[in-house]
């Protein structure tokens, strides 16, 4: 949509300098209409989250690149808050810059706001940055393009090694740590041979 919506208000703003108020106001509903965002919002969390990451194989289906289990990168900055900074607001001057290349989120492939539904098969796993890049628009307007699912026996965002730290030593869980932890067990019996798949 690059220029299309400034040509829109040059257009706009033209009719409105001839006192054509009727006409500016008709050319923003036929060709920029206002659209609200949708309620639909989707929940968001751990346990609803991981399962998505795991299907997409910790892959950034944007870009095609690894992503990290978030449990893993919160254990990182656990086991060494000096090199690996984490702040709860993700705040730039005191956080990695991981968290927002690495960190995978969830974000609807065509957004809610744009017409898309909230059901699984238009959930993706991309990067915080990538998720914040996108914002509304959909992968057309970027050029962007849905990369394959990866496969979890290749690449399993550090999930495993996450599982087995915090197995061998629980006195490093914290709330934040533990409900990672649940929601990675969870999602593991669910996709384990003979259980089924996410689909």
């Amino acid at each position: 949509m690059s220029g299309v919506g400034a040509d829109v208000l040059l257009d706009v703003c033209a009719a409105l300098t001839n006192r054509q108020v009727g006409d500016a106001g008709a050319i923003l509903r036929d060709r920029y209409p206002f659209e609200p965002p949708s309620n639909g919002k989707r929940q968001s969390g751990p346990a609803l989250d991981v399962p998505i990451f795991i299907r997409d194989g910790f892959l950034d289906r944007y870009s095609g690149e690894r992503l990290v289990f978030p449990g893993t990168l919160r254990l990182l900055s656990r086991l060494l808050p000096d090199e690996f900074p984490y702040h709860p607001n993700w705040k730039t001057s005191a956080c990695h810059l991981a968290y927002w290349e690495l960190s995978p989120t969830i974000d609807h492939i065509v957004p809610l706001s744009r017409g898309g539904a909230n059901i699984e098969s238009n959930l993706a796993t991309t990067s915080m940055l990538r998720n914040s890049a996108k914002a509304n628009y959909t992968l057309d307007e970027l050029g962007w393009s849905l990369h394959p699912r990866g496969a979890l026996d290749e690449w399993d965002g550090l999930m495993n090694w996450f599982l087995i730290q915090v197995e061998e030593n629980p006195t490093i869980l914290d709330d934040k740590l533990r409900n990672w932890q649940r929601a990675a067990q969870t999602a593991k019996v669910r996709t384990a041979p003979g259980s089924g798949t996410i689909e």
